[in-house]
């Protein structure tokens, strides 16, 4: 690898801050194997002002590569490390922005285990209730579009409603709710003819939650001969409409039940295996004879860990040192959007590593839009913004009352540990000692 090589390559790692003209005279000297003295003799500056740019020449080498470089090793340091981030074109892979779901043929996503295999292997028992909870760009869904191919791979139908397409005005009342879950379910499944029309199921005798349940364990079930896996994304929003939650939740719970009745018509709801996936604990004051949120089998998905995220690194082309992949887990705690989101800005070399680190709580940072819309959530809550503010001032666990700490918990930004909560990352300590106050 000549000079000009190596250079070329110094000016994408550092963009936008590249090598000044002294730092490249420095640079190019040492490479020819020239002193200190003998540059500043060439060069006409002072031998110490030249000594002082080259200890800030490697300091600056050091902290790109996460690895000691100095003027007598520099030239094998660099070798090597362009090695590992120079990988045969057959091997190259073509970067996928993180953003939203990662599709299923993609190399960038990352199972954890053993929850995934958990996950598997319950949705294919009879009448299974699975529960998937996780804080925001978790990967909640792109785990739930996985289980949904795996019950395909099983003959099973699938369907996937987020409540976030509904309306607003479809939680204002029940009956609205439940036609339009009937509605939306049946329109999937391609149930659209005249016999599935809710106006020939619904009765204003009864009520809705009998309704919808009669038109399920009626209709649309003995439809469909073989087992269906209902996925219900984003509950969330349902939790924030009291007058409609209780008996929504409490009728999911009851079908569950149904299926393990021994009835005559458990057979029917043994073919349903539901799927319910939040971010938030729960908080609405369900009767927990009622709630669907205590019973089947709960996942919570878990940050990476650090060979997680060093095999992430290598799937960018990526190689971390030790020290670069400790300092790497200390800012971002193993987030999944936020360690993809960094590996991919790092691989096309849109940012130096230098410059990641001093702005990632700034507004110009590449992580500026996940922390405004955690900063939403926060200030939607005085008595939160208080709590966190606890947990910031403190280096170590803060004990906090517990109804805050799952909250918190729940939006992602501390970690449980016992009966207290410590700040999940650098990042999130950094930016929101800036941005709240009570």
């Amino acid at each position: 690898m000549t000079i000009e090589d190596t250079l070329s390559i110094l000016d994408e790692v550092f963009h936008p801050d590249r090598l000044s003209v002294v730092q490249e005279q420095v640079f190019r000297k040492c490479w020819e194997g020239n002193t200190y003295q003998e540059i500043a003799n060439t060069c006409g500056y002072d031998a110490d002002y030249i000594r002082s740019v080259g200890s800030q020449l490697w300091q600056k080498l050091s902290n790109a590569f996460g690895e000691k470089i100095t003027k007598n090793n520099f030239r094998s340091v660099l070798r090597q490390q362009f090695q590992n981030r120079l990988v045969p074109t057959h091997e190259k892979r073509e970067l996928e922005f993180p953003k939203g779901i990662v599709p299923l043929n993609s190399p960038f996503y990352i199972e954890r285990v053993p929850g995934e295999s958990l996950c598997y292997e319950t949705i294919l028992q009879p009448g299974a209730l699975l529960r998937i909870k996780a804080p925001l760009e978790m990967g909640k869904t792109s785990l739930m579009v996985r289980i949904l191919e795996k019950s395909r791979q099983f003959g099973y139908y699938t369907v996937a409603l987020s409540f976030q397409k509904a309306d607003a005005k479809v939680f204002t009342d029940l009956d609205r709710l439940l036609k339009w879950f009937c509605s939306a379910i049946a329109h999937q499944l391609g149930l659209e003819g005249e016999q599935y029309q809710l106006e020939h199921h619904w009765s204003s005798i009864y009520g809705s939650k009998s309704n919808c349940t009669h038109y399920f364990q009626e209709f649309l079930l003995p439809a469909l001969k073989r087992p269906l896996v209902l996925a219900l994304d984003r509950v969330d929003e349902v939790f924030r409409h009291l007058e409609v939650a209780d008996d929504f939740f409490s009728m999911l719970r009851s079908w569950y039940e149904e299926a393990s009745y021994g009835t005559q018509g458990s057979e029917v709801w043994r073919n349903l295996r539901l799927i319910i996936i939040h971010s938030t604990e729960v908080y609405i004051p369900l009767d927990t004879n009622k709630s669907p949120f205590n019973v089947g089998v709960a996942i919570e998905l878990q940050t990476f860990k650090s060979e997680q995220v060093y095999k992430l690194a290598r799937l960018h082309n990526l190689e971390l040192s030790p020290q670069r992949l400790k300092q790497f887990m200390q800012l971002l705690g193993g987030h999944p959007f936020l360690v993809r989101l960094t590996l991919y800005n790092l691989a096309l070399r849109h940012i130096t590593w230098d410059y990641l680190v001093k702005s990632a709580a700034t507004e110009s940072g590449i992580y500026r839009s996940h922390l405004r819309q955690l900063l939403g959530y926060l200030q939607e809550d005085m008595e939160l913004i208080s709590a966190y503010e606890q947990v910031l001032k403190c280096t170590g666990p803060v004990e906090l009352e517990q109804m805050l700490a799952f909250k918190l918990n729940s939006i992602g930004l501390v970690s449980l540990l016992g009966n207290a909560v410590i700040s999940r990352c650098e990042l999130y300590r950094q930016y929101f000692r800036q941005h709240i106050r009570t």
